[in-house]
């Protein structure tokens, strides 16, 4: 068995139809995967979340490489690429190789739904925080659930009030699920004032501000998330991310390219457990033969290829549509539905087929560490978070059959 087993994608996959800037971005960040986070992706995706086990350092080293600069424009001190989506996506991909929860914490939610939200904030706030951001200046958070509202946003949902006050807001509440939220340092909050949404640019270290200890998941565990209490918190009018009332629909346009993020992560975590699984299959035998001459085996595999290229296609065709024409919306929902899925199938049958190989974590004897219990771990929230699946087939069956029939 080996540590690192061949990339399939290489030889089952073809980039043929992605522009040359795209293929660079997959280089830069491959490396960098593989020479920062392949080393520790072990204890990263199995260590208990924990405020000491934020991944500071790795963190500091991705802003360094250049990887934060590749969604934004050369005026706040990125790529200025033609296709940033795309590459972004890419981006997601590779890091989500090693280290799903890494990319999901560091790069979906810090790159994509804080970084969108900034991208499409004020001149004043973008050109403040969004080159900071691109520096690796700070740690962001993205607030939108609560404890009663996760999937539904609506004004009779949020909870989380903002005040108009001399000056700015007060905004009172409790927020739940919030990525990075126990190491972070700025918070766009999604929150009601009367009867209309604003998303609002909150200070983490603000008096008023309180955050629980992180919560203990069944996976995830590099995205540390906690509840965020706010009691009182001033705003400054400044802080405003877009137009008055119109904070659902900032909400709505980073999460639209956060799904993609999740599905390129649910791309990643299936071809590393297919990577994993199929050289295990050509090695072991039994009853004196290889598992990759079983038949069953054969064709579970011929699917699970197909299925991950359809779904790499999907993330990829849904993040150039953005990029040339705008909006997504039932791309990136489709996406977002293969990409996770497919994770959880792959991982499972990555498993089965490995025996107890898959399912143990570390075997003590020989000290061997192996991937596919954290993986199979990692892969069921992204069925659930950022609009769960089922959401995002009633987004579908809203383009099929309109508004009028699905509400």
């Amino acid at each position: 068995m080996s540590e690192t087993p061949r990339r399939r994608a290489d030889t089952l996959s073809s980039d043929l139809l992605l522009p040359q800037e795209t293929l660079r971005i997959r280089k830069l960040v491959r490396e960098f995967a593989q020479d920062v986070l392949r080393p520790v992706a072990h204890r990263l995706n199995t260590t208990p979340e924990a405020k000491e086990n934020f991944p500071r350092e790795q963190f500091a080293a991705m802003a360094r490489a250049g990887i934060y600069r590749i969604p934004y424009p050369a005026d706040v001190g990125g790529m200025g690429l033609e296709f940033p989506t795309l590459a972004t996506m890419t981006a997601a991909e590779e890091l989500g190789y090693y280290s799903p929860s890494f990319a999901s914490a560091l790069f979906d939610g810090q790159a994509i739904l804080v970084g969108r939200t900034l991208q499409n904030a004020p001149a004043a706030i973008r050109a403040r925080y969004l080159p900071m951001l691109v520096r690796g200046e700070f740690v962001g958070c993205f607030a939108t659930s609560e404890p009663e509202a996760s999937t539904d946003l609506s004004v009779a949902s949020m909870m989380t009030v903002a005040e108009k006050v001399d000056g700015g807001w007060r905004v009172s509440g409790v927020k739940r699920w919030i990525t990075n939220s126990p190491v972070g340092d700025y918070m766009a909050v999604l929150c009601r004032t009367g009867d209309r949404l604003n998303m609002l640019w909150l200070d983490m270290h603000a008096p008023g501000v309180s955050v629980s200890a992180p919560d203990l998941k069944m996976g995830n565990h590099v995205q540390l998330t906690a509840d965020v209490t706010l009691r009182e918190v001033f705003v400054p009018q400044e802080n405003l991310l877009g137009a008055e009332g119109a904070g659902l629909r900032a909400a709505i346009g980073s999460l639209v390219q956060g799904r993609m993020g999740i599905a390129a992560i649910g791309v990643a975590m299936a071809q590393a457990a297919f990577d994993f699984s199929a050289d295990y299959m050509e090695k072991r035998k039994v009853f004196g033969q290889e598992l990759a001459r079983f038949q069953h085996w054969q064709f579970r595999y011929a699917e699970h290829a197909l299925q991950i290229e359809m779904a790499r296609n999907l993330y990829q065709k849904a993040a150039l549509r953005l990029d040339r024409e705008g909006n997504a919306d039932i791309e990136a929902a489709m996406a977002k539905i293969a990409g996770s899925r497919l994770a959880c199938e792959v991982a499972r049958d990555a498993i089965q087929v490995c025996g107890a190989y898959g399912f143990v974590r570390t075997l003590s004897g020989p000290g061997q560490n192996f991937p596919l219990e954290s993986i199979y771990r990692d892969a069921k929230i992204g069925e659930i978070y950022e609009g769960a699946n089922e959401i995002q087939n009633w987004v579908i069956a809203r383009h099929i059959f309109g508004r009028e029939m699905t509400g």
